[in-house]
């Protein structure tokens, strides 16, 4: 079992994300105690009994002003069983692209409604990006529970209008979890709670500290972005030429054969690599420096491959995106296209179709594509790249869209339909 676990919060606004983050941190005593004392005073000059957590990770003044959070922050924390990422994204609805940054590298995500509100449409939307990205497992944290007048029959109606949900999009009941809390008491959280006897199931906690967080599943072989080729040139290392990278995808050992593309010049891997010593092999996710057999001429964008399942590189294909600018995408657009370490021109063909997260159709051909709303689009790249499709692949299988001008991302990227794989039921 991992022992570090990557996950986002999503929901909708008021639904207490901050609170609960902030319950957790406290809960785990990841914050210092003068943190504690400042969140107190601030707490008590609000007229509060009680210490607001939500300020712990409201950090920026404004937000704190208004109550709302309005970006992604990372948050640290562990317990004696595991360490944990966790992405804080904003709920208000305009902030969809932040909830898509968020989550992309998610193993789970912690999905918040307000007991008196239940599944809204903002809940719907999230589930549905949410399956769009992959995300393996959800947690459906019920909060405010104590603000309901028959708790035990609340949380039941919710739990299966969200099981509806989230079977529609594909994930199984086994990696969907309802758990009913109070971020602001701490029920379920940390501890079990005497005030929800109708539940019988894992604290919040427990239930991260304990489920698998396995690797991707190997449905592709190596894929290794070649990000720096290193050539000391010094008097001990003459000769030294080093291609330097993260594995993306799949493994790698001394002596495998591997190609390289999109040139398409086979050779062998001699030896792996590091600052700390050479390896015997590595897998997805190790940053290493690969010694190959041969001089190829190999430069940053390129990819080292398994030449058993090779993808081929594409000039033109199709793809889903959630636009995360203020103006609009419009078919012609020409753009930049980063993928891996490769960075090339981009023409975008056609708008596709537009994806409506709420009933979960299609609009064919629009004339564009507004902020925070998702489609899939006809995409001509400069250079070839080197992609899967990104139900293989999260990694190999996902780009940015970038302004050429100004540099600003401009949209979040998928190879292939994941719209398709959505409306038939199917997970990413």
């Amino acid at each position: 079992m991992s022992d570090l676990l990557r996950l986002a919060t999503a929901g909708s606004v008021d639904d207490g994300k901050s609170t609960l983050v902030g319950r957790l941190l406290y809960d785990t005593k990841s914050v210092l105690a003068d943190q504690i004392d400042a969140v107190t005073r601030a707490s008590v000059d609000r007229g509060l009994d009680t210490p607001d957590l939500s300020l712990l990770v409201d950090g920026l003044r404004a937000e704190r002003e208004q109550g709302i959070t309005i970006d992604v922050a990372y948050r640290y924390f562990a317990t004696p069983n595991r360490t944990f990422v966790l992405a804080d994204t904003p709920g208000h609805v305009q902030y969809t692209r932040n909830t898509v940054s968020g989550a992309s590298t998610a193993q789970l995500v912690i999905l918040l409604v307000d007991a008196r509100k239940g599944v809204i449409s903002q809940t719907r939307k999230h589930a549905a990006v949410l399956a769009l990205l992959g995300v393996p497992r959800l947690v459906l944290a019920v909060n405010k529970i104590d603000l309901v007048e028959d708790p035990a029959q609340v949380f039941a109606d919710i739990c299966a209008e969200f099981t509806s949900l989230t079977s529609s999009l594909g994930w199984a009941a086994g990696d969907v979890v309802e758990i009913p809390v109070s971020a602001l008491h701490g029920d379920n959280v940390a501890v079990r709670s005497e005030n929800t006897p109708y539940y019988d199931g894992p604290t919040l906690i427990e239930h991260l500290e304990s489920i698998p967080v396995d690797a991707e599943p190997h449905r592709v072989g190596l894929r290794f972005p070649v990000q720096y080729v290193i050539r000391p040139r010094t008097a001990e290392f003459p000769d030294y030429r080093g291609y330097a990278g993260q594995v993306a995808a799949g493994s790698v050992t001394p002596g495998d054969d591997v190609v390289v593309l999109p040139s398409g010049i086979r050779t062998t891997v001699t030896r792996i690599d590091t600052a700390d010593g050479e390896l015997d092999s590595a897998h997805a996710g190790r940053s290493v420096t690969l010694i190959l057999a041969d001089d190829v001429d190999i430069s940053r964008g390129d990819t080292i491959a398994s030449p058993q399942d090779a993808p081929e590189p594409i000039g033109e294909f199709d793809a889903t995106v959630c636009w995360l600018a203020e103006k609009p995408l419009r078919p012609g657009a020409r753009l930049l296209l980063k993928h891996g370490t490769r960075t090339t021109q981009a023409i975008v063909g056609s708008i596709v179709e537009r994806f409506d997260e709420q009933d979960l159709t299609t609009e064919a051909n629009p004339d564009t594509l507004a902020l925070n709303e998702i489609g899939k689009i006809s995409v001509r790249v400069a250079e070839p790249i080197v992609a899967d499709d990104y139900r293989l692949n999260r990694h190999t299988g996902s780009f940015l869209l970038i302004d050429p001008s100004g540099g600003n991302t401009l949209a979040a990227g998928l190879v292939g339909d994941a719209i398709a794989a959505i409306e038939l039921g199917e997970r990413v």
